[in-house]
């Protein structure tokens, strides 16, 4: 049997669909864009909103955001093994997110995914997926 890569047959070329996990690197690469995402809601002034809305150490933070992004992206379901089911908008009740915090947790995943070279057909592809999740997370009208 040849070892040769071409031979290999890809997921797409056996029906399977290619998840955006997969599509961004697995778990490694899950790790670095939310480590960026988080270094940067806590040197940018411009994300003074977001980062007041979490507590003085973003490590649980880093690990809960990782966690929940693998599963969602169509990988490991690292969170609903932790904790069960991520019920997002019930455990963000406590904290008042109204468009201005969307709007600063949106542009800091934005540049996270630039920063971590994401393809730009996948960065938009998640945006518009995560638009759909952080307005649905909002719970004041501000």
């Amino acid at each position: 049997m040849s070892t040769d890569s071409n031979d290999k047959p890809d997921a797409q070329s056996e029906g399977k669909e290619v998840t955006a996990y997969e599509l961004v690197g697995g778990e490694a690469r899950v790790r670095e864009l939310v480590d960026r995402f988080y270094d940067l809601m806590d040197l940018e002034t411009q994300f003074a909103g977001l980062r007041a809305l979490h507590p003085p150490s973003l490590d649980g933070s880093r690990d809960k955001l990782f966690w929940f992004l693998c599963g969602w992206l169509g990988g490991p379901n690292h969170f609903i093994d932790r904790f069960g089911h991520p019920r997002l908008r019930a455990r963000h009740m406590p904290f008042e997110i109204g468009t201005s915090e969307r709007d600063q947790w949106m542009r800091c995943m934005a540049l996270a995914m630039q920063d971590v070279n994401l393809p730009e057909d996948l960065q938009l592809r998640l945006m518009q997926a995560f638009f759909q999740t952080a307005d649905w997370m909002r719970n004041v009208q501000r």
